[in-house]
């Protein structure tokens, strides 16, 4: 099973984020956020709406019922979205609607260097080959650059050439996105065959990008390098990265829905150690790690189920004094927990905080339906009966009883498995966890336990003494019997 620090939840919680560079905020509110935001209020099921608007942004987030299916949800909203984009500003960007990602944090972070590269060429670097390599892991949803430079080509307009020209920035802009272009351009009968064609407009280099010439308005023609000046640099900055007080180029690496983060840690680590391997003048630092605490935390909820496993045994075997009525009476603890590991992978569950904590703290339940069993058994082979028909009486004696006490516990257990809220999402894998172990030990008790028994178990030569405070506990239990 999937080993995850907490079981993946989805909300209904459903995102819209609109751009439109250069528009003020007074301007979105009232075209843009003010007409999304009456586009999805009469969706159904909707809780709130909250709505951020920022120079060039709007974020609208719709808050649905927990009882909402969340895909319904994005649905929903996408649609709400679509009928009002041709009231929406024509410049503004496609709206990007998308559902709220519970487990879209980093799981893991690396910095890198190289003596060969300079920050550009490591942007790159991790933009193209890191990100290819690291996409093709099982698991891996996203690899995102923290810090570093974009390249970009500048073209710095002269105020002055440009009006002894007659010509404006518009002109010139409306001509340069012309330039970059690569488009279908049909097909064509050549030889007896059919030849797709393509449009090419491409310039490889900030050299013929200078001596690119443009039509202007007067009819005149002129080099770009004429009226502006062309350098191939990088971007502004808008956010960087450091570490120990130094700039670094890094990224982060996300995990994508259902994945287990130590899988996924595992196979990240193997591919940048070939990645290294191949690059060996790289040098990757990590800088956090979310992974190992999920592994010492999963070592130890296991350790402490073996504990409590172990610690139960010796109880039994404390009080029994028997090996063989202790050896039928552990064997539950394991044949109630795999039947539980089967339900939770049936659910969809996952090795998790949650369920873990379910594990342990029904561990030392799992043997008490046993221990009765195995209990009443030896009291009955002390009558001297054969150790099948002990078995059986026994069983048939207690069976209501347990099975009584068993559905006491599913009764506790169950109804956190349907709590409501955000808290319910989690305790959901809690209530089953447990019901299925509790569950399966009434069934091993009932089935298992009786038959072990009636051949492994052997009639008692030993005469059974009363301990020697058995009369104060006799007269203490009436006395409380009687005042209650």
């Amino acid at each position: 099973m999937k080993v995850q620090q907490f079981p993946d939840l989805e909300l209904p919680t459903v995102t819209v984020s609109a751009s439109l560079p250069g528009a003020a905020p007074a301007q979105l509110e009232t075209e843009v956020a003010r007409k999304i935001e009456n586009a999805i209020a009469p969706l159904s099921g909707l809780k709130n709406i909250y709505t951020s608007v920022q120079d060039g942004s709007v974020t609208v987030t719709a808050e649905f019922r927990l009882e909402k299916p969340t895909q319904e949800a994005v649905d929903d909203v996408r649609s709400a979205v679509q009928q009002v984009r041709s009231d929406l500003p024509g410049d503004l960007r496609d709206p990007i609607v998308s559902k709220m990602n519970l487990s879209g944090s980093p799981i893991l972070a690396f910095t890198i260097r190289s003596g060969r590269m300079d920050d550009e060429a490591l942007s790159w670097f991790v933009d193209n080959t890191i990100s290819r390599a690291l996409l093709g892991v099982r698991g891996v949803g996203s690899v995102a650059r923290v810090g570093g430079v974009t390249r970009e080509v500048q073209v710095a307009l002269d105020p002055v050439q440009l009006q002894s020209l007659g010509a404006t920035a518009a002109d010139i802009s409306r001509q340069l996105k012309q330039v970059q272009t690569e488009s279908a351009g049909g097909r064509a009968d050549l030889g007896g065959s059919e030849q797709p064609m393509r449009t090419l407009a491409n310039v490889a280099t900030v050299e013929e990008l200078s001596r690119l010439e443009l039509s202007l308005s007067s009819g005149k023609r002129v080099r770009l390098d004429e009226i502006a000046s062309v350098k191939d640099t990088v971007a502004e900055q808008r956010s960087f990265a450091t570490l120990n007080g130094k700039s670094v180029v890094g990224f982060e690496i996300t995990r994508s829905k259902g994945a287990s983060e130590v899988e996924v840690g595992a196979a990240v680590q193997k591919a940048l150690a070939a990645l290294k391997a191949q690059h060996p003048d790289l040098e990757l630092t990590q800088a956090f790690d979310f992974v190992t605490p999920v592994q010492e935390e999963f070592d130890a909820s296991m350790t402490m189920l073996y504990e409590g496993a172990i610690l139960a045994v010796i109880v039994v075997w404390f009080f029994l004094r028997n090996w063989r009525a202790t050896f039928v009476s552990a064997v539950a603890l394991p044949l109630s927990a795999i039947p539980a590991f089967i339900g939770m992978h049936y659910m969809g569950f996952t090795t998790n905080v949650v369920t873990l904590l379910a594990l342990s703290l029904v561990i030392g339940i799992l043997v008490d339906d046993a221990i009765v069993e195995v209990e009443n058994i030896e009291r009955h082979l002390r009558m001297g009966k054969t150790p099948y028909q002990a078995a059986m009486e026994a069983a048939d004696e207690i069976g209501l009883a347990v099975i009584a006490t068993t559905f006491a516990l599913i009764a506790v257990f169950l109804p956190t498995a349907f709590a409501s809220g955000v808290v319910g999402k989690f305790f959901k894998q809690f209530g089953w966890t447990a019901v299925f172990a509790v569950a399966a030990s009434l069934l091993v008790a009932r089935v298992l336990t009786p038959m072990m028994a009636a051949y492994i178990m052997k009639p008692s030569t030993h005469v059974h003494e009363e301990p020697t405070w058995m009369p104060l506990y006799l007269r203490i239990t009436r006395w409380t019997l009687h005042h209650r």
